[in-house]
């Protein structure tokens, strides 16, 4: 009875999905089973005498089959999110197994995997690599170097010390890893496409952007090789690319890989699917840094319909489309309309995260400067003022995005000829700067020049020639010319984009790290 109950189990568990409820039939099954074992096996155990041999030989078989319907639970718990679940059922049968078979034993093995692959899920990446080990010394020593098994652990083990940001020996494991999978699978494989997919990620984390586009293309012509045309796989190698071009500012590289993602999305998902929308949302980032505004428009008010009518209009991604859609109009000069998008993006944020949320703090900071493209520099400067009171209460005193505001601040008092207070708002830049970048990098030099030109304007020529020469000192020692890094012109007034009032850059949408694609 218990082992036909486990067999429909593991029929129930092929069966099933994250969501689908053959997956509690097989755990019930699972677990009913595992009782019925437990219960024959503590019956024997009752009944047994000092000389029964072969009844503990029956025992310690009892005890497999235990385990692996411990085992087949674990799995169930794993593949339904339930990682803690699945811990303590897969260190059970690990136990089991340890006890009662052989040092290098495949179902030891087995068990050594998914326990590994469960403390990874849950961030204990020590106890994942000694168990990888395991694993990897089982199966190497039982099947040979080359086979697919070992090609899937190294890529295990190369992305723990991923993980660790150990990056030099995961790209090792990585491409060892990518040479035993074609040795025995062949070139074109899917799980070559998946390892080439995480070799790409690693180095779009290290920024090697041209490294990372490589390594995705590669996958992709494997993808599409293998994958039927429409794979879900293909979007999201489409995607990495598209990010990695983007990031290197090849934007026109981007928007063509992201418009080929969002065709193919929204053939198999339908125009109208949530996931269609963040590519979409892509393709309309891209083409407004492309200066493509009306494409951009054309693509947020998309977007913005799917979210309404998935979410309802009072949603936080709602509120990010309207905060984009600001972003584009205030480019195509709209300025009116950018700040209507910019407030209804505010309301929602309120609604949906409180007053005193960073994201709140961001589409403040959008009004702010929108209406100091206006010339209102008193609606401006409240909502700056807001913006900063924010990002203190939600980031402290000392985080980078401070000096974005406390530098429009400070540049509107600048142009108010209030320099005392213009200079308090610079001096706490600098500091923040020096925190995060030390005494010598070229941000603290330009800030000192730009402080040194309000000294200036003020007249006070010894703190003018100190900053002014500390500023030079820098640009010397890092080889940079003076009069290109100061931006400033025979009357003080910067000429860098950075200082100027028009042209600040604005908050918009993150830009996500790539998904991995997952071996089909």
């Amino acid at each position: 009875m218990a082992s036909t109950l486990n067999c429909l189990g593991v029929v129930f568990f092929h069966m099933t999905s994250n969501s689908d409820e053959n997956a509690s039939k097989a755990l019930n099954l699972f677990t009913t089973s595992l009782e019925i074992r437990k219960s024959l096996l503590s019956n024997n155990v009752h009944g047994m005498t000092s000389a029964a041999t072969t009844v503990n030989v029956e025992d310690a078989e009892s005890q497999k089959e235990i385990a692996t319907t411990m085992n087949n639970v674990g799995r169930v718990y794993y593949m339904l999110g339930d990682h803690t679940a699945a811990l303590a059922t897969y260190i059970e049968a690990y136990r089991l197994r340890k006890e009662l078979m052989p040092a290098y034993h495949l179902d030891l093995a087995a068990s050594a995997y998914n326990l590994g692959q469960t403390h990874h899920q849950l961030g204990n990446l020590d106890d994942a690599m000694t168990l990888y080990m395991e694993f990897y010394e089982i199966v190497s020593n039982y099947l040979g170097p080359t086979h697919r098994d070992v090609a899937i652990i190294l890529k295990c083990m190369a992305q723990v010390h991923h993980d660790k940001s150990q990056y030099d020996e995961a790209g090792r494991l990585y491409y060892k890893s990518l040479q035993t999978t074609k040795a025995a699978l062949g070139e074109l494989h899917p799980e070559v496409a998946s390892t080439l997919n995480k070799i790409g990620n690693m180095y779009y984390e290290n920024s090697d952007f041209d490294a990372a586009i490589k390594a995705y293309e590669e996958g992709l012509g494997v993808e599409r090789a293998v994958l039927q045309s429409d794979h879900q796989n293909i979007v999201v190698t489409l995607t990495n690319i598209a990010q990695s071009h983007k990031h290197k500012g090849n934007h026109a590289a981007a928007l063509e890989r992201y418009t080929e993602a969002y065709n193919l999305q929204r053939a198999v998902l339908g125009a109208t699917n949530p996931k269609v929308a963040i590519t979409l949302s892509n393709v309309a980032q891209v083409s407004c840094r492309l200066g493509r505004f009306t494409r951009a428009l054309d693509a947020y008010q998309e977007v913005l319909q799917i979210r309404r009518d998935t979410y309802g209009d009072e949603h936080v991604d709602v509120a990010a489309t309207l905060n984009s859609i600001g972003l584009v109009l205030f480019r195509q000069g709209y300025h009116a309309l950018a700040i209507e998008s910019f407030e209804e993006s505010l309301r929602v944020r309120r609604l949906c995260l409180g007053d005193q949320h960073r994201d709140v703090a961001v589409v403040l900071y959008n009004i702010a400067t929108t209406h100091l493209e206006q010339g209102d520099e008193d609606k401006a400067m409240a909502c700056y003022a807001e913006t900063l009171r924010m990002e203190r209460c939600t980031l402290g005193n000392d985080h980078r995005d401070l000096v974005v505001t406390l530098q429009h601040i400070g540049q509107v008092f600048r142009q108010r000829g209030e320099l005392d207070t213009s200079l308090e708002y610079f001096t706490e830049v600098l500091r923040i700067e020096r925190l995060h970048h030390g005494n010598d990098s070229p941000m603290v030099a330009r800030l000192l020049n730009k402080m040194g030109n309000i000294y200036l304007q003020k007249a006070d020529v010894p703190n003018m020639m100190e900053c002014l020469a500390e500023a030079t000192r820098i640009f010397e020692r890092l080889g940079s010319s003076t009069e290109a890094d100061a931006g400033s012109d025979a009357n003080g007034e910067e000429m860098n984009e950075e200082l100027k009032i028009t042209g600040y850059n604005f908050y918009s949408l993150s830009i996500f790290h790539p998904e991995c694609a997952a071996a089909a």
